[in-house]
């Protein structure tokens, strides 16, 4: 599948790796969103078809060039990539520098592409919520390690931290040969 593709990873957590509940957000912290922004923009991201119906009016985000993994046959996107493979997935991103890809979610699309991540920004919420949506838990997986991290912040009641995740070989598990 060609030359390997450094991915990165971006997400907001709670306390139990948790990241949504119905399809949204758990909660909204601006300088969250301000740091999402800074991280993504003028990158490529790449996100499922659900995390774009979650988009103010289900619109590709606007600076970066948007990538979106959909099952659906057919599915297009005016003003994004559309692909329905892993294999057509890493063919498009050949096209771009390493490094300058991010992974937005949601759920299924971070564990399907944690294998070929190698760093992952992680803003911990220090709470709990009620949640379907899952990011894989990385403090108990041994490939990856906190390089990184802030001081704790809060916004009204919310403590948060922003932490950086390298995986701690140069490349991910066997499925990484070759791309």
């Amino acid at each position: 599948m060609g030359e390997k593709i450094n991915m990165n990873m971006i997400a907001a957590v709670d306390a139990n790796w948790a990241i949504g509940r119905n399809g949204q957000l758990l909660v909204r912290i601006p300088n969250d969103h301000k740091h999402f922004r800074t991280e993504t923009m003028g990158k490529v991201v790449v996100y499922g078809r659900k995390t774009l119906q979650t988009f103010p009016q289900g619109m590709p985000l606007e600076g970066r060039t948007n990538v979106i993994l959909s099952r659906q046959p057919g599915y297009q996107v005016k003003g994004a990539v559309v692909v329905s493979s892993l294999e057509e997935l890493f063919d498009k991103l050949k096209a771009y520098p390493r490094g300058d890809v991010y992974v937005i979610g949601g759920e299924s699309v971070y564990h399907q592409l944690l294998p070929y991540c190698h760093r992952i920004h992680i803003t911990r919420i220090d709470h709990s919520y009620e949640a379907d949506a899952y990011f894989p838990d990385l403090d108990k997986d041994p490939e990856w390690e906190i390089t990184a991290d802030s001081d704790e912040q809060t916004y009204f009641d919310i403590a948060y931290t922003f932490l950086r995740y390298d995986r701690k070989k140069k490349c991910c598990a066997s499925q990484c040969d070759g791309i």
